[in-house]
């Protein structure tokens, strides 16, 4: 089976229904990016994602950009096919591999060996498949005993180690990320980055929403600038960065591409 996205004109509403709080949701909604309409039944919707063409095939890399509520994480729930298109069309092909919130599909009263199990069946895997990567697991979470106690016991950054440790262990056909991973420690963050990298590669097609610019830069060949749910502009991952946040942004992704292709140009000849 060909790994593919494709959407064509695909659009989410979000009606509300409550015509007293209009005002009210009206100001939150104009806050968070959202545009307000009206349907042909008078409700009220939210136009969370408007005429969304996006035609992926396997081996692109594509990494979100645009301000919070712009519309980033909806897109990656429609392409999960959490949400589905109110008008248009959104076809995936392909074992896809949510990554939203790295709590989710965890238990806080099971022992962080069993939540290893829990969360990857929730990301598709077989309990068998979990049981095998165990001790791989256990080693790069570096929680120790901690894995044979209940989970409402550890830190969020003891958590979000845990869930990294799974997610990084899987091996999608199309993976949706969601960057949130800032919980964690310096040291740690460098070592989880080198195993989303490596997940990346693994992956027959990537969609990641992140605000870090330079880790775009280094899993991401090309970006998408969402604006209050419409794509704003389609292209190079420098170019649409300087469009969306100026010269500056786009010359730290610049020297990020370039360190990069240093070090690939150093290994090649090694």
């Amino acid at each position: 089976m060909t790994v593919s996205i494709n959407t064509y004109d695909a659009c989410v509403d979000f009606p509300i229904f409550d015509a007293k709080s209009r005002s009210i949701k009206k100001a939150v909604l104009g806050k968070a990016g959202g545009r307000l309409a009206s349907n042909d039944h008078k409700v009220v919707v939210v136009e969370a994602l408007k005429n969304i063409n996006m035609h992926l095939v396997e081996g692109d890399r594509i990494g979100l950009v645009g301000h919070n509520g712009a519309g980033k994480s909806t897109l990656l729930r429609l392409l999960a096919g959490i949400y589905e298109p109110t008008r248009g069309s959104a076809v995936v092909s392909g074992r896809v591999a949510p990554v939203f919130d790295l709590g989710v599909g965890m238990d806080p009263e099971i022992s962080g060996f069993e939540n290893i199990v829990i969360r990857g069946l929730f990301l598709g895997q077989s309990r068998k498949a979990m049981q095998r990567k165990m001790d791989e697991i256990a080693d790069f979470t570096e929680l120790g005993d901690y894995l044979s106690m209940p989970l409402r016991t550890y830190s969020t950054g003891m958590r979000i180690r845990l869930a990294l440790g799974v997610v990084t262990s899987i091996d999608p056909e199309i993976l949706l990320l969601d960057e949130g991973i800032g919980a964690v420690d310096a040291e740690f963050l460098r070592k989880a980055r080198v195993r989303l990298q490596e997940l990346v590669a693994r992956s027959g097609i990537l969609v990641f929403a992140s605000h870090s610019n330079e880790f775009l830069a280094q899993l991401c060949d090309r970006s998408v600038w969402i604006d209050h749910g419409e794509v704003r502009m389609d292209g190079d991952i420098e170019e649409v960065v300087t469009a969306y946040e100026g010269e500056d942004a786009g010359r730290r992704v610049r020297l990020v591409l370039d360190k990069m292709e240093r070090e690939n140009a150093e290994g090649d000849r090694k």
